[in-house]
This record gives C-alpha cells, sequence and structure tokens, in this order.
C-alpha cells in the first residue's frame, strides 16, 4: 500500500501533524508513506523518521487552484492508495483530486468535500493533534492514542546549561512580543541569570523586529543574535543544545517541545487549549489571563493596537519558571 499526506503550511502545525504521521503507520504497518510539504519546510521534513518520498510543493512556482492541480497531476504515476489532506483549503482538496489517488481523506471546508472521497467533520474544542488524529480515526473506526514523532536530532549533542534561546517572533502581530516589552524582559534576564548566553533566533524577514528588541539592551555581551543564520534542520540541532528556550506562541515553541528542550511559552490571543505545545513535560504555558478578551483568537489587536495581553505578562513568572529549568539543566 501506498499512502500521501498533505501536511500543513506552518511550522508549529507540521510539527503537530507528526502524530498523525505515527497513527498512520500504527495503521498501516507496511505501507509505504510519502508526504506533500511546502519548499520552505522541506528542513523539518527531511527529520521525520520514516517518510519514503518527500514531494515539495512551491506556491509561488504552482500559483493558485490550476497551479496546485497542475502540481497534484504530477504525481499520478506514484499511484497512491489513499491520501491524507490535512489543510483544509479548496487548493489542496484540488490537489489531492489530481493526484488520482484512490481513497482521498480529508476535512469538510471550503467546498473541498466534492474532491475528496471520504470527508469528515473536525472534532469541536480539541487540541490540534488530537483534531488530526481524528481523520485516520474517523476513516478506519479504529482509536489511536497520539503521539508527537520524535524528529531525527544528532545524538552526540549535550545541552549547554548556559545557552537559552529567545523567540519573541510569531507571524501574528498579536501573538507577537511587543518591542518595549521585549527590552524589559531581557534587560531583566540578562540582569537576572549573569552567566547565561541569551541567544535570539528568527527568519531573516524577522531581523529588523529583532534588532529593534536588542538594541540598546543593558548587557548586550550576553546576547547573541542567530537571526537567519541557521536553517530548520540547524536550528533543531541549536535547540538540542541549549538549556531552554522562552518563546512566544509560535513554530520553534513546537519544534523545541517535540525534541524535548524545555520550553516556557507565552501566550496572547491564541488559545492554549488548543494549539499550546502538545508534550507536557518540561513544557511551562504563560499568559496574562485576567482581560475577558483572551483568548480573541485573532491575528491583529483591535481594542488596544498592540496586545496588551502579551505587555502584561508577569516578567517574575517567567524569571522564576527559567530558574528552575537552568537548575537542572
Amino acid at each position: 500500500m501506498k499512502i500521501l499526506i498533505r501536511l500543513p503550511n506552518w511550522l508549529g502545525d507540521v510539527v503537530m501533524s507528526t502524530a498523525l504521521v505515527a497513527a498512520v503507520r500504527q495503521l498501516f504497518p507496511e505501507a509505504t508513506v510519502d508526504v506533500i510539504i511546502k519548499k520552505e519546510l522541506s528542513g523539518i521534513a527531511s527529520l521525520i523518521p520514516g517518510l519514503h518520498k518527500i514531494h515539495l510543493f512551491s506556491k509561488p512556482e504552482y500559483e493558485g487552484l490550476r497551479g496546485a492541480y497542475r502540481f497534484g497531476k504530477q504525481l499520478r504515476k506514484e499511484k497512491y492508495d489513499l491520501l491524507f489532506n490535512l489543510p483544509t483549503s479548496l487548493s489542496s482538496a484540488a490537489m489531492a483530486r489530481a493526484t488520482g489517488a484512490k481513497k482521498r481523506i480529508g476535512f469538510a471546508k471550503e467546498g473541498g468535500f466534492f474532491l475528496l472521497t471520504n470527508v469528515y467533520k473536525k472534532p469541536l474544542n480539541v487540541h490540534r493533534v488530537d483534531e488530526y488524529v481524528s481523520l485516520p480515526e474517523q476513516f478506519t473506526g479504529k482509536m489511536i492514542t497520539p503521539r508527537l514523532v520524535k524528529l531525527n536530532v544528532n545524538k552526540s549533542i549535550q545541552p549547554n546549561k548556559n545557552r537559552v534561546l529567545i523567540n519573541f517572533n510569531s507571524e501574528a502581530d498579536s501573538r507577537r512580543m511587543p518591542v518595549d516589552k521585549g527590552k524589559s524582559i531581557i534587560n531583566l534576564l540578562t540582569k537576572t541569570f549573569k552567566d547565561t548566553t541569551f541567544t535570539f533566533i528568527g527568519t531573516t524577514k524577522e531581523a529588523p523586529f529583532i534588532e529593534q528588541i536588542i538594541n540598546g539592551a543593558i548587557d548586550s555581551d550576553q546576547i547573541e543574535n542567530y537571526t537567519s543564520k541557521t536553517d530548520l534542520a540547524g536550528l533543531v540541532n541549536l535547540m538540542a543544545a541549549s538549556a531552554a528556550i522562552l518563546t512566544t506562541d509560535s513554530g520553534p515553541a513546537h519544534l523545541a517541545n517535540s525534541i524535548g528542550t524545555p520550553a516556557i511559552v507565552l501566550f496572547g490571543a491564541g488559545n492554549d487549549h488548543n494549539t499550546a505545545p502538545y508534550n507536557k513535560q518540561n513544557l511551562t504555558v504563560i499568559r496574562y489571563g485576567k482581560l475577558s478578551c483572551e483568548p480573541c483568537v485573532k491575528n491583529t489587536c483591535k481594542l488596544y493596537g498592540i496586545p496588551k495581553c502579551m505587555q502584561l505578562i508577569d516578567e517574575l513568572q517567567i524569571i522564576s519558571t527559567l530558574n528552575l529549568y537552568l537548575r537542572h539543566a
């Protein structure tokens, strides 16, 4: 049997979808499993053990519905028996249809049920991991205990107890750390943990935002800027070589959590019940939690202009939590 999985389009969602990869392997142990993933996230797919083929999809190269269909049509020669489609967009359903897979399984949304053979409803108010795993469960009628796949990491890497990664970025404004708050936090961190290096991570696009936070820091000799200096595979190894990560609700939070790096995750607009990192060991979720609008699950803060839920997070709670992780590093 040949199975194809269309992975989600965002880093954190890809990490959470590895539970579906594990479930498919459990349900179909003799099958070969291939994936479709956005080209920009190929570095993560290469770290998921047990995949047979990785098909890289470039949205600029295969634009719109026609582009998605054209890409899927190229995979017809693979003659897939099953396809699990995790994105809910019409274009992803069109791509699934074009592959010619015998059974095309996905969630009902945006009219995609015309292009899929087996369509199911998303379970309500559950974690994203459980949502993904429900797809093969509903298809087979068999229950699965969800578990994330452990990504391939260099086993010789040992955590550096004197390094903490910092990720204040997010695609959504409402989940990104406000600049002034970021400056306040990093100054408190360097003042409190004198023997620790704080390493900022991020993409090239996020570099100006990170520079705003770092510029004028009181103890700049304790700060490293690794913005755009690592690819995704390199970032995973950097996480494995760090004592902990302090991060916003974002892809790196899930990435660190999946390999066991202690994570302190600062939540603003996001709903941690649905999208917090899934593994509870070495995880602390911190949110302000006293505003009536939390969590709004919106990408921008219409009420205050800046995400006040992030602005009011307790800095001393961050310090006390990080102290626990550094003590055991």
